[in-house]
């Protein structure tokens, strides 16, 4: 029986980092940010070109230039995964969390694009399809709002027919239950509202504040506590409102932080961020192992990176539709797709991510 094979180099990285201003200050509830940058990646090889990227500093873009390109330029870019291996192989004296997955991330997502284009094909159909598109939930609310800029977001959102809205709490803690009460106003009763705390509270402030967001109807608390403290996220879901999500997951870069939070009881919905977590690679692995635990899995911001792994999981719940990162994918990527009723679906007629890089917009927020 005759087999066909493709033997196509990865020939070169093409990386850039911008940096796109917040249209107005941004907050949460252990952070502040007025800008974001982006560190884009363009893998090179058949006479097609993959794009990958994450949001972290122009250090990343360093690093891949620096550490992660002699791995990777030479091998068969249809072997995705013994790239990505290579990579892991050539950073372990950096330390593997933080940036060095960061720009893992950048790199792999470009190569799996880069497969994808070469076969001509979705990289969801090439991930293999489970469903035909993923649900979304509104994403901002920061700390930094007046109370009328926060109720006409999220409303916003529901009005466009995304009935799952987030916003930011612990910055100011003794004035959270009146904001969520005045969100939860906003958007009335058929919408749900999560919170988002970043790990600003205790162990009991995040109990006492559970009760009371929970008589206003919030079903998702976000690191009510430091992701870092499993005792404490497990304390808190076990003896939280029932009805009460308890989620965390994004700082995870690697499958062993996903399987330490998940052996720990920690959390009812795992999240996972392909941006930091080692791309569409380490994705995939968190996506196995909460299939394997029987948690559902949440993506984290970057909607327009998510949307094609988020249809290809058994186990996803939905994506995180971030308002910062939604401007900046509108901005920069000509192939965005908007979500009809609260569900992104992926353009099946492109190939990859379906998404190219828009240079000359690009190019005004250079670094």
């Amino acid at each position: 029986m005759a087999t066909t094979t493709i033997d196509t180099p990865v020939e070169g990285l093409e990386i850039h980092a911008y940096r796109i201003p917040t249209d107005s200050p941004e907050a949460d509830g252990t952070y502040a940010w007025e800008s974001t940058t982006v560190v884009i990646v363009q893998a090179y090889g058949g006479e097609k070109v993959g794009l990958g990227y994450t949001y972290g500093s122009r250090a990343v873009g360093e690093l891949i230039r620096d550490q992660l390109a002699d791995a990777v330029i030479g091998r068969d870019a249809m072997a995705v995964t013994a790239c990505w291996d290579a990579m892991v192989r050539s950073i372990r004296n950096q330390g593997r969390p933080g940036q060095c997955s960061m720009a893992i991330a950048a790199v792999d997502t470009a190569l799996w694009d880069l497969k994808a284009r070469l076969l001509d094909v979705p990289l969801v159909t090439l991930l293999g399809q489970v469903r035909e598109g993923v649900a979304v939930y509104g994403s901002g609310g920061f700390t930094s709002y007046p109370p009328e800029r926060l109720c006409e977001q999220l409303n916003g959102w529901v009005e466009a027919g995304i009935r799952r809205v987030k916003m930011k709490v612990g910055a100011h803690p003794e004035a959270d239950p009146e904001r969520v009460r005045l969100a939860a106003d906003a958007i009335g009763p058929g919408a749900d509202l999560f919170v988002d705390a970043n790990g600003a509270y205790s162990r009991k402030q995040a109990l006492a504040l559970a009760e009371c967001f929970a008589g206003r109807g919030v079903s998702w608390f976000e690191e009510p506590v430091s992701s870092d403290d499993l005792e404490g996220l497990r304390l808190i879901r076990d003896r939280g409102p029932a009805g009460m999500d308890i989620a965390a997951g994004e700082y995870g870069y690697d499958a062993f932080y996903f399987r330490h939070m998940l052996e720990a009881g920690a959390v009812d919905v795992l999240q996972a961020d392909a941006t930091r977590c080692g791309g569409i690679t380490g994705f995939l692995r968190a996506a196995d192992l909460a299939w394997a635990f029987d948690i559902p899995l949440s993506g984290h911001t970057a909607p327009a990176l998510h949307l094609h792994i988020g249809c290809a999981a058994p186990r996803i719940r939905h994506c995180e539709y971030f308002h910062d990162h939604v401007r900046i994918e509108e901005m920069l990527f000509e192939g965005v797709v908007k979500p009809v009723q609260g569900v992104l679906h992926p353009d099946l007629s492109r190939p990859g991510m379906g998404l190219e890089l828009k240079r000359g917009e690009a190019e005004r927020f250079a670094l």
